[in-house]
């Protein structure tokens, strides 16, 4: 289960670089990276705002859904949460924010799925079709019904990643990650949480299929159950342990609501 480090831990060491948001959103994600013993750790930022600080929820998000996959038993990047202080331009914020290490392997590099669809897909070959080809029917399968899901509104071609071996001569495609831009995200309160429409069918950013992550349910092979294990009630609790005050309990059950509801709908599809 994914780890939650509630001690305030002081990193204000790290370096943090603008990226900017690709999904219409107001202000910027911030990345950082550190280096001990040889292992490289990978820190992200929920939305940032220079005005008014950090101001989304991404980062727990990526907690929660992390702790999803593993009630799927779907291989993933795994994510830690860490309370800490950081500094940005001067100034020293108190959040929570996530930590990840390195998905590769030693030898291999990454490229982009879309890059390296454009360098090797056939003529006319869908996004959909050329995975297929290359052996990630599954893994496709599953990324489509787990975005459903969670309402995932920036599965763009770069977050999903090819891993390439050149010495060893392998290619596989990168564990599940970056699920921040999904759920409740662009919810700042109570309020909008409880007004949100969580069955809805918000337009989303998807390289494989169309804008509608409930649409591309359709790509999957008639009679295919992508999700192996049954996700039931009392999966909630595992799901947001120690998650209380971190989030409010109206996120807790909207959230809660939103994942198993659709996951209904796609149990009786």
């Amino acid at each position: 289960m994914a780890k939650l480090i509630l001690e305030k831990q002081d990193l204000t060491y790290l370096q943090w670089s603008h990226i900017r948001s690709s999904s219409g959103t107001a202000g910027t994600f911030l990345k950082a990276t550190s280096s001990l013993h040889g292992k490289k750790k990978y820190y992200k930022l929920s939305n940032f705002d220079s005005a008014k600080g950090i101001v989304g929820h991404e980062c727990i998000n990526e907690i929660i859904v992390d702790r999803l996959l593993d009630v799927f038993g779907i291989d993933h990047l795994e994510y830690e949460l860490i309370n800490a202080d950081i500094e940005i331009e001067g100034n020293v914020y108190s959040t929570y924010l996530c930590a990840s290490e390195d998905f590769k392997e030693r030898g291999e590099s990454k490229i982009a799925l879309d890059d390296y669809y454009r360098a090797n897909a056939e003529k006319g070959e869908s996004h959909y079709d050329f995975c297929k080809r290359k052996g990630w029917q599954e893994y496709i399968d599953t990324m489509i019904v787990l975005d459903y899901l969670i309402l995932n509104r920036d599965r763009h071609g770069a977050n999903i990643e090819v891993l390439r071996n050149a010495r060893k001569h392998t290619l596989r495609i990168a564990p599940l990650f970056d699920h921040g831009v999904s759920l409740l995200y662009s919810c700042a309160n109570d309020d909008a949480a409880m007004n949100f429409d969580i069955l809805a069918d918000k337009p989303c950013n998807n390289f494989i299929g169309s804008f509608s992550c409930y649409d591309n349910l359709s790509l999957l092979p008639r009679n295919n159950r992508p999700l192996k294990r049954i996700l039931k009630p009392h999966h909630k609790d595992i799901i947001f342990e120690n998650l209380n005050g971190i989030i409010s309990e109206t996120f807790i059950n909207r959230i809660w609501d939103m994942i198993y509801e659709r996951y209904l709908i796609y149990e009786n599809l």
